[in-house]
């Protein structure tokens, strides 16, 4: 694999200065998806094309904020072509700053409505699902959970159970995907029965996946890169993907997104890297990589999973209420 050429904050100054110093043959990409992966997309797209990709990624903790604060301090010169994130909240935030441009991508009929936006901005690929973590030490599988209702009924003691504090990343997300499905009402119920229940609530689905890897809960609520790495690494657990029942709401995918810039310098290169990189092919090569564990298309995976059928911009809607219920329903049970 040839060497990617990386742009750090000083040359993205720099470019931004020159007027971008672009040559007809480029796209500049900033990307919160993880690099070994994305660099063989883009090595793919550059031996098709033949446009070059320039990358930029970040190395802080929270990625895609920083991708995100980045293309905000600078739109009222781009350097950014187009926007490849890794999930899908903060790229509908940019949408609603009207920072990005409408393009509908070559393949996205093949897209369910709910996984695009309305205004044609963005377009959602594969990524990651929410599942529990079975400790098959701990329980049968006549004993494995169906739905998310079995963190708020009888069915299993609260000390059996962990679940990421659900006012951040993922699970906040998830938080917010329930109020959608249910209303604020019933959400509002659920999670305070989860909490009245003394369900563990710990530091990220990374721990949240340690514990049932080890057997200190039975069931652990995480998402499937964190179930695989246990599951990788040996432990005795399996992946139990919730409300798969024909009447089920299904589980919640979140997605990879990708969009064009407003203003982007190379509309026509972005317009490119859109088609391919939210192409049926390239979706497939990241699920035969392992970087997607789920599909957004019922044709590139045959794992049959059932998702949430809701709108990802509907989820955003709730973010907010659902995050300030969290922190009053979840600061009282510590």
């Amino acid at each position: 694999m040839k060497k990617r050429i990386l742009l750090n904050i000083g040359m993205v100054l720099m470019l931004s200065m020159a007027g971008c110093g672009k040559k007809q043959d480029e796209v500049v990409v900033y990307t919160a998806v993880d690099q070994v992966y994305a660099d063989e997309i883009f090595e793919m797209f550059e031996e098709e094309t033949g446009i070059t990709v320039k990358a930029v990624y970040d190395t802080e903790s929270n990625k895609t904020t920083g991708l995100t604060n980045r293309i905000i301090a600078e739109a009222e010169k781009p350097v950014c072509d187009v926007f490849w994130n890794n999930e899908f909240i903060q790229t509908i935030d940019l949408e609603k700053k009207g920072m990005l441009q409408a393009y509908v991508p070559a393949e996205a009929d093949t897209i369910p409505e709910y996984y695009k936006a309305a205004d044609g901005t963005w377009t959602a690929m594969g990524g990651r699902a929410r599942v529990f973590l079975v400790n098959t030490d701990l329980l049968t599988e006549q004993e494995y959970p169906d739905s998310i209702y079995d963190f708020a009924n009888d069915k299993y003691e609260g000390s059996q159970l962990a679940i990421a504090y659900p006012m951040f990343g993922t699970t906040r997300t998830m938080a917010a995907a329930i109020y959608a499905q249910l209303g604020e009402v019933q959400a509002r119920e659920y999670f305070q029965s989860i909490a009245d229940k003394g369900v563990q609530v710990v530091d990220g689905n990374s721990v949240t996946k340690d514990m049932a890897a080890t057997g200190q809960v039975a069931i652990g609520f995480t998402d499937t890169d964190d179930a695989k790495e246990a599951i990788e690494d040996g432990a005795p657990v399996v992946m139990v993907f919730p409300d798969q029942a024909e009447e089920g709401m299904g589980t919640l995918m979140t997605p990879s997104t990708a969009a064009i810039i407003k203003g982007a310098p190379d509309q026509k290169n972005a317009e490119a890297f859109m088609d391919f990189v939210l192409s049926e092919k390239v979706e497939r090569k990241l699920v035969d990589m392992g970087f997607f564990d789920v599909s957004c298309r019922d044709a590139v995976s045959d794992s049959g999973i059932k998702g949430m059928n809701l709108n990802l911009e509907d989820i955003y809607e709730y973010l907010d209420i659902a995050s300030k219920d969290m922190e009053t329903i979840f600061s009282r049970a510590q």
